[in-house]
């Protein structure tokens, strides 16, 4: 079905027939695919303005379980003659129908085609998904390089985590909004408006908002020139326009939007919960940590408010879990109190609170008043290193003396299983310290004996250092494939040993964090890269099932490339850096933290 939508004359295609026809008869999961969910926003296409299909580049389950996703679908069906619907990558059956029946990617609430859109947005997560949007655009008939669209084709916008070292993609995206969304998005919607009124064309938009907006980073008004690896300039091609950017701050978080009607899905979602974020940003500058750097300043909600936004959302949608979120719920300032007025009015529904990690030092010696209305199923703690010697390296000053008691303290108030997450590859690092992973993770396990003379269960996740954008190691380089095999087989090893059975050990694929650090740390030549990648069949690289390291080794060498090589490359200080345009903290200011945290390690004669 087709109609005119009237405004901008862009024609509006209908799939609903199609999809339940074609479609859903053929697929595993149809619940994927139908919308109509409980708390759904459906506006008519027709009469709208603007319409935004928000796209998140994974399956439904994950979309649904996004904050940020429900954020910015709320506030923009907020404003009249707006339409935002949901777009989530169709799962691997589903595709392949797609492409048979020449079906075309749609939004869950119309089943508008991607083209009827005037703005695609993706929500980008991490690097790994960078296949996801160049399939989802080519589903949807876009062409996936921004300069091969035509003036009838949506715009196609990009914002989260990752736009703040965006290059390796940039040639597929028209606008990245850099920080955070809520009033950005807003203010660039009704820039399209305004725009689309006056009769502008995609290029004249985009102009504008990069003129306007100190947020809005549009990589086809800018040029590098490189030597080798090395970026030799980076400038506007234009002289009127900005170089630097900045990140979309909201000043007034206490008021910012949140969602009072959650959408119930209809297939069970990663977190089906209520989900209120109570303060932004972390204090703690952990060195690997990108988000803590990029995020900033640190706000807080007050307790009043989130209850009420808990109580809100609880009776929207009857979630029996209330969950409490940030980079570090550990320091909101008074934990203590929010979780007992939380538990004073969900205690008698038999609604649980979802705490995150908590902080070892602090927070944990108050868990047992913490934890009376807190389901004890697991508990988590980022730990990171083993010893202390290298959370001092890596600025988490963390105490083992802490540790031992806050894990004594989870026994006690009733926790019988722990997960524990460790990093394994950060400078400074020797084999001793990973060996004591396991040894650390044992001792733990064994004081729960103490407790009730039996052994605790104790989940051990390892993953392996990958050098981010605007962090302070990010001039560092990652260490060899081989080291973390090495690691690996240290770590089993040392398990078998102690024949220490309560740890279960969960390792990160060593290929996934090696392609992390080449793309996450790339320049905008590794956009040929990803695009070969995804031709070769590469898709939801963050799956198990479907990540497959040699296809992307195959698509660097095609270019003359090694994955491995890049990843450990190492920046020199004068270096232009990718990513360094594109918000975040000043050079002067890592380069502080970099040689406070290499200091400590020439104290102990250790090199990177």
């Amino acid at each position: 079905m087709f109609y005119n939508a009237g405004v901008g004359k862009k024609e509006v295609k209908i799939l609903a027939e199609r999809v339940e026809g074609e479609l859903l008869g053929f697929v595993r999961r149809p619940g994927r695919y139908i919308g109509g969910e409980v708390n759904q926003v459906k506006k008519d296409l027709a009469a709208c303005e603007v319409r935004v299909a928000l796209c998140f580049p994974d399956v439904y389950e994950v979309g649904m379980s996004h904050t940020g996703l429900a954020i910015i679908y709320d506030c923009l069906n907020g404003i009249e003659g707006v339409a935002a619907e949901r777009v989530f990558a169709p799962w691997l059956d589903a595709e392949k129908v797609m492409r048979e029946k020449k079906i075309p990617l749609f939004s869950l609430q119309s089943k508008a085609g991607l083209k009827s859109f005037d703005i695609v947005g993706f929500s980008l997560t991490n690097e790994l998904c960078y296949t996801n949007v160049l399939n989802m655009l080519d589903l949807g008939g876009i062409g996936v390089r921004s300069a091969e669209r035509g003036e009838d084709e949506p715009l196609v916008i990009a914002g989260g985590g990752m736009s703040n070292c965006c290059e390796a993609v940039a040639d597929f995206v028209d606008l990245f909004l850099l920080g955070e969304g809520e009033e950005a998005v807003v203010e660039l919607v009704e820039l399209v408006r305004e725009q689309k009124k006056a009769g502008a064309t995609k290029k004249e938009m985009l102009v504008e908002a990069a003129k306007r907006f100190e947020w809005a980073y549009v990589p086809s008004l800018y040029e590098f020139e490189y030597d080798g690896a090395k970026i030799r300039s980076f400038k506007a091609k234009a002289g009127d326009l900005r170089c630097e950017f900045e990140n979309a701050v909201v000043e007034d978080f206490e008021n910012a939007p949140v969602p009072d009607r959650p959408i119930v899905p209809f297939v069970q979602a990663v977190h089906e919960r209520v989900s209120v974020e109570i303060m932004r940003g972390c204090p703690g500058r952990c060195r690997f940590c990108q988000a803590s750097f990029c995020r900033r300043p640190i706000r807080y909600r007050s307790i009043e408010r989130i209850i009420e936004i808990a109580k809100t959302c609880y009776h929207a949608t009857g979630f029996d879990t209330v969950s409490l979120l940030s980079l570090s719920s550990a320091d909101y300032p008074k934990l203590e109190e929010l979780v007992a007025g939380l538990g004073e009015y969900f205690g008698d529904r038999h609604v649980g609170v979802s705490l995150p990690s908590l902080r070892v030092d602090k927070q944990l010696k108050l868990l047992p008043e913490l934890v009376k209305g807190v389901r004890k199923g697991g508990l988590t703690i980022a730990v990171e290193a083993a010893s202390e010697r290298l959370r001092e390296i890596v600025n988490k000053p963390l105490k083992d003396e802490d540790l031992f008691a806050a894990v004594e303290a989870a026994y006690r108030a009733g926790w019988g299983k722990l997960k524990l997450y460790f990093m394994v590859g950060l400078p400074g690092e020797t084999e001793e310290d990973v060996v004591r992973i396991v040894q650390l993770s044992y001792e733990l396990a064994k004081l729960r004996k103490k407790i009730d003379g039996k052994t605790g269960q104790i989940n051990v996740a390892v993953s392996w250092f990958v050098p981010k954008a605007h962090t302070p190691f990010g001039w560092l380089g990652q260490k060899p494939i081989g080291y973390f095999g090495r690691a690996k087989c240290l770590i089993l090893d040392e398990k078998r040993k102690l024949g220490a059975r309560c740890l279960r050990f969960k390792f990160h694929d060593i290929g996934r964090s090696i392609l992390e650090s080449a793309i996450g740390r790339g320049d905008r030549r590794c956009g040929d890269v990803i695009e070969a990648a995804w031709r070769s069949g590469a898709r939801f690289d963050l799956w198990d099932e479907c990540f497959d390291y040699a296809l992307w080794r195959e698509a660097f060498g095609k270019f003359g490339l090694d994955v491995e090589t890049i990843a450990q490359r190492q920046f020199g200080r004068e270096e232009i850096l990718p990513w360094e345009h594109l918000g975040g903290p000043g050079k002067e200011y890592l380069w502080g933290h970099l040689d406070e945290g290499m200091e400590k390690m020439r104290n102990e004669g250790l090199s990177q």
